[in-house]
């Protein structure tokens, strides 16, 4: 008897079975999942449409002693944690991927607290990479386009995340522009730099005109990338990329970074207080990016990119929280690229007392306001 087509043999045994991908392209809804979601991960038994996964739980049992044998010692193997990511994610000793957080959906929708609209749009088949567009209330000009870049330590969140939807609904509302979330697939099923080529070919998507929402209401000569964490990471290395190679059609005026996820190899500032913390991230980033050569690895360290340099735009604005453990690359970024020939202007803002991430947290207090208006400034002016 196959097991997995059994319901009611007793005793019955929990295992995973992965459903894969949740959305339907170009369709009205998403579909809502647990705050705690599982997958499979062992190599190869992951398709690239499978970008995010959740499990079902099915009663199963053999009648035979040795296949029973063999399921008990696959449900202890199920509980018995290989690698604690937390509070990403954790890894169990069968393979399954249990994230802990950033597994919840918001729909597209039509907000009609800021008369914002969204809508998803898949770009890849064979990859099942996808985008969520936002347009804000109907307006006879073209607006300046903002492509954002998610973050969750390159392995929990998407674009499709309440707290992302949210933010982006009330920023796009008060900004008026027009926003391009990118949902790139994630560690570990997806190693970097699966992402970040991901996220390219998200914005040579973006510069062939393909959705009508973009060829009537966005211009391309007025172009912004924006992320939080590690999807300011990616909005640097993006910009890096249209620096180095181009993107035709495409005018990359700026790059707003909140809380960038930056690191290397020596501690600076604050960060020698910190030996537990740092020792999370130095693990974090080489699960994320199991072929990296350390932590001074040009992805994650701007420091020892000699490409720096040659960033493809003329306005930087980061933004540092004071108690984030990350806030002194934030401030070292600025002198990297002075100190690299960088000819643009990049400014440093700080919100006082505020951590990693706070404006999603809390969206409403004052920094997190002052916050959303000083970006909101930074594309509206095309400058810090």
């Amino acid at each position: 008897m196959n097991p997995s087509l059994s319901l009611s043999l007793s005793p019955p045994l929990s295992f995973s079975v992965p459903l894969g991908k949740f959305f339907m392209p170009r369709g009205p809804a998403l579909l809502h999942t647990s705050a705690r979601a599982s997958a499979l991960y062992k190599p190869g038994i992951f398709s690239p449409k499978n970008q995010r996964n959740s499990s079902l739980q099915i009663l199963a049992s053999s009648s035979s002693s040795s296949s029973a044998a063999s399921l008990a010692m696959d449900s202890s193997n199920s509980t018995e944690v290989a690698h604690d990511h937390s509070p990403f994610l954790k890894i169990y000793k069968d393979g399954r991927v249990e994230r802990i957080a950033g597994t919840e959906i918001a729909p597209p929708s039509f907000d009609p607290q800021t008369g914002v609209e969204s809508k998803d749009v898949v770009i890849s088949q064979e990859t099942g990479v996808s985008v969520r567009l936002y347009i804000p209330k109907a307006t006879q000009k073209k607006l300046p386009l903002l492509v954002y870049f998610h973050g969750g330590g390159f392995c929990i969140e998407t674009a499709f995340s309440p707290q992302y939807h949210n933010y982006l609904n009330a920023l796009v509302g008060e900004a008026n522009v027009v926003v391009v979330s990118v949902d790139y697939r994630r560690a570990p099923e997806h190693p970097l730099p699966i992402a970040y080529e991901d996220s390219w070919a998200a914005l040579k998507w973006v510069a062939s005109h393909a959705d009508e929402w973009l060829k009537s209401h966005a211009d391309l000569e007025r172009v912004f990338f924006a992320g939080d964490s590690a999807g300011a990471n990616i909005a640097h290395q993006m910009a890096l990329r249209v620096g180095a190679e181009g993107l035709a059609g495409v005018k990359l005026q700026g790059i707003a970074l909140v809380h960038p996820y930056f690191w290397g190899k020596d501690p600076i500032g604050a960060e020698s207080a910190e030996p537990e913390k740092r020792a999370m991230v130095d693990n974090l980033w080489r699960f994320t990016c199991p072929a990296t050569s350390g932590s001074d690895d040009p992805y994650i360290n701007p420091a020892t990119d000699p490409k720096l340099g040659s960033l493809g735009c003329g306005s930087v604005l980061v933004c540092v929280a004071e108690k984030d453990l990350l806030k002194d690359r934030g401030f070292y970024y600025r002198e990297w690229l002075e100190k690299s020939g960088w000819g643009g202007a990049a400014e440093v803002v700080v919100a006082p007392g505020e951590d990693h991430v706070f404006h999603l947290v809390n969206p409403v207090n004052e920094n997190s306001v002052a916050l959303q208006k000083r970006i909101v400034s930074f594309i509206n002016q095309g400058e810090p």
